[in-house]
């Protein structure tokens, strides 16, 4: 059996996985992105809690953490931009302490857009894909890239950040301290809070979310329109040079903003008809990511079972990079799928 995190700006998310891919148990919390890097872990430890509150967590061979990043998988410490109170946090080591961790279990850190890519890759959007960059957007942007029909995570397991590339040299100031990058233009909140600025104005009792800009901006809201639009733009700008620099057969976008489908797709392929006009860069296929919600936790699972896949684990069809095969992943239509 294999456990799960998947740490983001807005949910942690558990699961208990088997080695056919399938989710057999899960567990959520709330990030308490503000809050202390005690409040932090103790809403991790939450989710913990209710994974091992399951029959199944008694045969835990591996556990696998994905998180917002930056990550450094050399040391197991987390920065993540988006929750300022864990800086160089030694994520792993505290996970490790969780009581409900059997003793030999040594968890292991993957960035979480590394995470969706690798599951992609397994059994979803890119499966089978050779050159694919797949990209979460939610609270945050991040991505992973597949080289060669490999996860290449790099030496610390940040390779594919392409929420903090810098689109607009003079824009907004960036948690992270550079000006103008993706994640402030294409990120959930950056999307809410222009489609804010332009005019838009969420329904009574409505949160001005993201996902409520998208229901607008359906219905014709010029606002929440131009605020799609320019996160399509960025998030253009930012695949066509990714595109140029290494070369690429397909995009893979999942994450919560992505659910608002062709709101954000339709923008984004007209602006990367603009951008990509080089001739192994044009006519780049762009398409929603196969896994929705459960990527990450997929993909946290093949990083652990790359660490070394226990006895009589099947064997995968994708590799990380220099590591041992993960345990199979079923099909996205053989999985059973949440959201």
């Amino acid at each position: 059996m294999y456990g799960a995190l998947d740490i983001g700006g807005t949910k942690i998310a558990g699961a208990l996985i088997d080695r056919t891919g399938r989710l057999v148990a899960r567990a959520q919390h709330a990030t308490p992105a503000q809050g202390s890097a005690e409040d932090l872990m103790a809403a991790v430890f939450h989710v913990l809690d209710g994974l091992a509150a399951y029959p199944a967590w008694d045969g835990l061979t591996r556990l696998g953490v994905a998180s917002a990043g930056p990550v450094d998988t050399v040391t197991g410490t987390v920065s993540p931009v988006n929750i300022p109170a864990w800086r160089a946090f030694p994520l792993v080591e505290n996970v490790r302490a969780h009581p409900r961790v059997p003793a030999g279990i040594h968890p292991v850190l993957v960035g979480d857009a590394v995470a969706m890519a690798a599951a992609e890759h397994w059994a979803g959007a890119a499966r089978g894909v050779e050159n694919a960059l797949c990209m979460v957007v939610s609270t945050g942007v991040g991505g992973g890239l597949i080289l060669g029909g490999r996860l290449h995570a790099g030496t610390t397991g940040n390779a594919g950040h392409i929420g903090h590339i810098t689109v607009d040299q003079n824009g907004p100031l960036c948690p992270c301290g550079a000006r103008g990058c993706v994640e402030r233009f294409a990120a959930g909140p950056a999307i809410a809070a222009h489609a804010l600025e332009s005019g838009w104005t969420p329904p009574p009792g409505t949160a001005p979310t993201a996902a409520a800009a998208a229901t607008a901006a359906r219905a014709g809201d010029p606002g929440a329109r131009a605020a799609f639009d320019r996160a399509g733009k960025a998030l253009a700008a930012a695949i066509a040079a990714t595109a140029a620099l290494v070369e690429l057969d397909l995009v893979v976008i999942g994450g919560g903003v992505a659910q608002s489908g062709e709101t954000l797709f339709g923008p984004l392929r007209r602006h990367l008809a603009d951008h990509a006009v080089l001739d192994f860069t044009r006519d780049l296929t762009v398409a929603p990511a196969a896994l929705a919600l459960d990527a990450g936790l997929i993909g946290a699972a093949a990083a652990a079972g790359a660490a070394g896949p226990p006895p009589g684990a099947l064997p995968a069809e994708t590799a990380l990079e220099g590591a041992h095969p993960r345990p199979a992943v079923a099909h996205p239509a053989e999985t059973s799928m949440g959201t």
